[in-house]
């Protein structure tokens, strides 16, 4: 019974002393926290770009933007994450009095791991200009492909429900593990139909050939510069540089005169 007693007395005395220091590292439970980083990965502040590093928290209504070599893991506090892919940008919770509205996708791609609460569903929203995806505990990615806003929406596990943003329906979309669904601006969603197997498996192998180009052209995990590697889309090529000039003496330069005779 002592040892049972002196073992709670423990426990308690190391849960007060560590509790602040966790709390310390997290002083926002509505904020996210960077647990990788590579390349250009910033937050605008007064629309100025601050750079992001590993343990940096993104507050409510932050914008995170990433470069063209730029890629970020954004962890929750409920161990929930959501990864942001190169030239995007994405508003982190806009709604500080509606939290299920966990982001804005306004340019590029972001996949989500919503994981669910002692086994129950915790919802979720992402919004584009065009769609809105609501989620229970799913992984699925969000991409925007045009100028139009067009929305693509591709689901690894789970079930997303997928309502246009511009002309609402009375029933969302149900898209399941494995389909995918496009959005497109003046398309209702009863007209779109849903793609199953194939194109899923070309976009998440897309996704990962997107991110081994980075990898490769970053020279850490967390690092921030370019590296070399093969271009990613959006690099313009530069001009080659001229040749040469040849050098004195070089082959098919004019032999030097004789030197006088003495």
């Amino acid at each position: 019974m002592l040892t049972r007693l002196q073992n709670a007395l423990v426990v308690g005395l190391l849960t007060a002393v560590l509790a602040p220091a966790v709390w310390s590292q997290t002083p926002d439970a509505n904020a996210a926290q960077v647990t990788q980083r590579i390349g250009s990965v910033s937050v605008l502040k007064d629309n100025n770009p601050w750079a992001l590093e590993v343990g940096d928290m993104v507050a409510v209504r932050q914008v995170i933007v990433t470069g063209v070599d730029g890629f970020a893991v954004f962890r929750l506090s409920d161990g929930s994450t959501f990864e942001v892919y190169p030239n995007s940008r994405v508003t982190f919770r806009s709604t500080p009095g509606n939290l299920r509205d966990l982001l804005d996708l306004w340019l590029g791609r972001v996949k989500v791991h919503i994981q669910k609460l002692g086994g129950q569903p915790n919802p979720n929203r992402v919004h584009t200009p065009t769609a809105v995806i609501s989620v229970r505990g799913t992984v699925f990615d969000v991409a925007i492909e045009d100028d139009e806003s067009t929305t693509l929406v591709a689901v690894e596990e789970g079930q997303v429900a997928v309502q246009h943003a511009l002309l609402p329906m009375n029933q969302p979309k149900l898209v399941n593990a494995g389909e995918t669904l496009r959005v497109y601006r003046n398309v209702p969603l009863a007209k779109s139909g849903i793609d199953k197997g194939r194109m899923v498996e070309r976009a998440m192998r897309g996704l990962n050939e997107a991110m081994w180009v980075i990898l490769n052209r970053a020279p850490g995990a967390s690092g921030g510069g370019t590296g070399g590697g093969a271009p990613l889309p959006g690099d313009t090529p530069s001009t080659p540089p001229p040749p040469p000039s040849q050098p004195p003496g070089g082959p098919g330069a004019t032999p030097p005169p004789p030197p006088p005779k003495q």
